[in-house]
């Protein structure tokens, strides 16, 4: 279930090679993943990233995304 309906993309587990940081290839998967989403009819792309990432904060707020959501975790 979701909240309004509709489909929803997730982006999870990104990471780029420290060779590659800061050369662009992050914005390209991510816009590349925009883009597939929107193909496939989604409204909405969400994605979650780690708080001691804030290199890759600032790329998603570059993109557009905006903080939502207070996320949690529970190790069993």
């Amino acid at each position: 279930m979701t909240h309004q309906g509709g489909w929803r993309a997730t982006i999870e587990g990104v990471r780029t090679s420290a060779s590659v940081r800061g050369k662009g290839v992050g914005t390209e998967l991510i816009k590349w993943a925009i883009q597939r989403a929107e193909e496939r009819g989604c409204h909405l792309v969400q994605l979650t990233t780690d708080k001691k990432r804030p290199d890759a904060l600032r790329l998603y707020e570059r993109l557009g995304f905006k903080a939502t959501h207070e996320g949690l975790k529970l190790k069993i």
